[in-house]
């Protein structure tokens, strides 16, 4: 072992930048999450008191539901709409490449540049999504200031970003189902829909709980979306819009850590939402691989 020690020094540097910028400051987290530390004191000690504030935390249960809620409105129709399309591309014969791109695209764009965009489209009052309504004689939708639209917001501006990514994937699985298979269909007499369902499906079970988990994992990391479309907004900065309807439990994190320096309870906010995101994996992983044994 000792023999190859040139190139364990070679490589090293990758495991001493993860160690310290990464594996090192999760479990300091973990730490700190039974700490009361505002950044520059002392740390104290409070065992399981930042996790039972947490349990009867108003917020952070609205946060919670807030994160959930945009987590089904945008994944739901980005991996729906990601299957329609890589199947439509799939059978396209020419600008393969071109339609690759442009849909792959928004993916690769600053989210930063996409919520502030989203937020001039979809401004209650110079919005150019109301401008359009205006001109079919449609009120101005409030957009920016309903609880249950600003969910929608933020969910069409995730759903926007990620459908390409998760075509791509559908789209590479696709292109290995051997086209025998569907020649096969085509004599028994299986028409697109049946051939779809029945063949594509069951195929591509295994992709559809890669981006299944994957989606589930990005999904409930929503931060920079509701951050970016209310940060022009004084009263609400950071509060994820009026009545905190876009609140999401990471920009309740960042709010508690590096606004109200309460940096152990910031600590445990995050430490239960890992525990939620782990919870609701299993739930989709084992919801799909079922399916798979039916």
């Amino acid at each position: 072992m000792l023999s190859y020690w040139r190139q364990y020094l070679a490589i090293s540097p990758f495991y001493l930048v993860f160690l310290a910028f990464s594996f090192v400051p999760v479990f300091y987290s973990l730490y700190l999450s039974f700490q009361r530390y505002d950044g520059l004191g002392t740390k104290q000690f409070v065992g399981l008191q930042q996790y039972e504030f947490l349990w009867n935390d108003p917020v952070f249960w609205l946060s919670i539901r807030n994160t959930l809620l945009i987590w089904v409105l945008s994944t739901v129709p980005t991996l729906f709409g990601a299957l329609v399309l890589a199947t439509l591309l799939h059978s396209v014969r020419r600008f393969k490449g071109f339609y690759r791109i442009a849909l792959y695209v928004p993916n690769v764009t600053s989210i930063v540049a996409v919520a502030i965009f989203f937020g001039a489209v979809f401004s209650n009052n110079f919005g150019l999504v109301n401008a359009i309504l205006g001109t079919v004689g449609i009120q101005p939708v409030p957009w920016l200031s309903n609880p249950w639209l600003i969910k929608i917001v933020i969910a069409a501006l995730m759903t926007w970003m990620w459908t390409g990514y998760n075509m791509i994937i559908y789209l590479a699985g696709l292109q290995a189902i051997p086209q025998s298979i569907y020649e096969a269909a085509r004599m028994d007499g299986a028409g697109p829909i049946r051939t779809f369902f029945q063949i594509t499906i069951p195929i591509m079970r295994p992709i559809i709980l890669f981006t299944v988990v994957i989606s589930t994992i990005n999904g409930l990391q929503s931060f920079s979306e509701p951050q970016v479309l209310f940060a022009s907004n004084a009263a609400n900065q950071n509060q994820g819009g009026p009545g905190q309807a876009g609140l999401t439990t990471l920009l309740y994190f960042y709010q508690s850590a590096f606004l109200d320096n309460d940096y152990g309870y910031g600590a445990a906010i995050v430490w239960a939402f890992f525990v939620l995101i782990i919870v609701l994996v299993v739930v989709n992983w084992r919801i799909v691989q079922r399916g798979r044994k039916s």
